[in-house]
């Protein structure tokens, strides 16, 4: 298996897995995608056989290996185990599945030790790096932006490991008490906070000039864990493989998946599990009130907003506006074409702030070829869904999970009759204020974050400045480990 960038042209060789692993973005300024999707349509038997036997490790190793040929297999098997098992997700199944009522499903990602369907993909990613780079003796220095749940979910996954430190940028002011506190608690000296003055995307922005830098990223060894890194995106496949084994009995029947997204990784890993042949005959994406991604599958525009006009809600990371990973699936959509793509997104985008493709014929057969639907959510909605789910079911949900559900019982309500399986974001634990909110009481909080508030607080405050960020680099990469 090899990598190419969504910019590349057919001319230029893949990549193999381990290369691509600690680099994030492409020199290119694109992002790894393999040359081509491996086919389980088949083997979905065979694979919900694994899963019943072998449990989530199993199937995930068996998902892996197909993308993964430069890692021996009983290594691979073993990095599988260490990040998904019972004592790190606190459940055998690591991903349960429970009804919740009108042939919807919530699949429930957040049992890891951040509250956050992140955690599934970062414990992966955490094992692979320091296994590739104690093979490799390096060290890495990871740059990467939270808008909530990925900098703490990053933190926590590589914390305390050996060859790595975490340079992690924040939008100031703008997560929630318990986002900040989970995230600026952890006192660790290669864990490295930065808030800055400004929205996620700007933050964003700041990671993507680092790593465009070249020779600034080569001398300092940088890495992504953002959802730019592919290995972050497989990771998250697999549980659209468990999900869709433990919702249902037949390996040919349909379903859809409801997808709360900000900056497309999470719906990514959908997309790329239909294109392996996993029976998704719906992807529905869930937006909130920021909804460039609703409005580019309802008009073929995707337009870009700026700062000032990034709402923020609360749902509060997927306030976000310019989806990094939805290059990704544009070159899907337009058959490859990474001059095309690098057009679209290196010059349009850049030039004037926005793309058509609403008069292609790609996009004419978006919903036909690739199943995506969209909606999006209000805070109204959220605070309703959250009430309403609590009173019929006895299910407390976050914010952004609310969205998902709200979405896709208005899905229902215009026709949809497969059944819907609603991807969780969070525990509510995360989101108190909301909770509140729709009703009048405290979500639970679990003892491993029962103290948080209290704890010194280790972050540093910079301006929306590339330079400042490299200095900090640079100063902090010169210290002693």
């Amino acid at each position: 298996m090899r990598y190419v960038s969504t910019r590349s042209t057919s001319e230029q060789p893949g990549r193999p897995f381990c290369e691509i692993l600690l680099e994030g973005l492409a020199p290119d300024g694109g992002l790894y995608l393999p040359e081509s999707y491996p086919q389980l349509g088949a083997r979905l038997a065979d694979l919900r056989q694994v899963l019943a036997e072998e449990g989530y490790a199993g199937l995930g190793f068996a998902i892996l290996s197909e993308f993964i040929d430069d890692i021996p297999a009983d290594d691979l098997r073993g990095i599988c185990r260490r990040a998904w098992n019972e004592d790190v997700f606190g459940t055998p199944e690591v991903v349960p599945v429970s009804p919740i009522g009108d042939g919807h499903f919530l699949a429930h990602l957040s049992n890891g030790p951040t509250a956050a369907f992140k955690d599934m993909a970062m414990q992966l990613l955490g094992q692979l790096f320091e296994y590739e780079l104690s093979r490799r003796g390096r060290e890495l220095n990871i740059v990467g932006a939270t808008s909530g749940d990925t900098g703490s979910a990053a933190e926590y996954a590589m914390r305390g490991r050996q060859h790595i430190r975490v340079f992690m940028l924040t939008p100031k002011g703008r997560m929630t008490p318990f986002q900040q506190a989970q995230m600026f608690s952890l006192d660790d000296p290669s864990i490295v906070n930065i808030a800055v003055e400004g929205v996620f995307d700007d933050c964003q922005d700041l990671v993507k000039a680092v790593s465009n830098d070249l020779d600034f990223k080569k001398q300092h060894s940088i890495g992504a864990v953002n959802s730019i890194n592919w290995a972050r995106l497989v990771a998250q496949v697999v549980y659209y493989f468990a999900a869709y084994f433990r919702t249902t009995t037949a390996d040919d029947q349909q379903v859809g998946f409801c997808v709360p997204s900000g900056n497309f990784g999470n719906i990514c890993a959908g997309h790329v599990a239909r294109q392996m042949g996993l029976p998704i005959h719906t992807l529905l994406l869930a937006t909130n009130e920021n909804n460039v991604l609703d409005e580019f599958f309802r008009t073929g525009v995707y337009r870009v907003r700026a700062s000032a006009e990034t709402f923020e809600t609360s749902s509060p990371s997927m306030d976000i506006s310019k989806a990094s990973n939805f290059e990704r699936f544009v070159f899907d959509l337009l058959g490859r074409d990474g001059a095309r793509v690098a057009d679209l997104f290196g010059r349009q985008l850049a030039e004037q702030g926005f793309f058509d493709l609403s008069e292609t014929p790609e996009f004419a057969r978006i919903r036909e070829d690739f199943g995506f639907a969209s909606g999006s959510s209000t805070h109204a909605d959220r605070v309703a869904t959250i009430k309403r789910l609590f009173d019929e079911q006895q299910v407390m949900i976050d914010p952004h999970t609310a969205d998902g559900v709200k979405v896709a019982r208005e899905w229902a309500d215009q026709g949809g009759q497969l059944p819907m399986i609603v991807l969780e974001t969070a525990l509510p634990v995360k989101f108190a204020d909301t909770i509140r909110e729709a009703l009048g009481r405290e979500p639970e909080v679990p003892a491993a974050f029962a103290h948080l508030d209290v704890l010194p607080r280790h972050v540093i405050d910079l301006p929306k400045d590339v330079d400042a960020l490299k200095q900090l680099i640079d100063e902090r990469t010169r210290l002693p480990r």
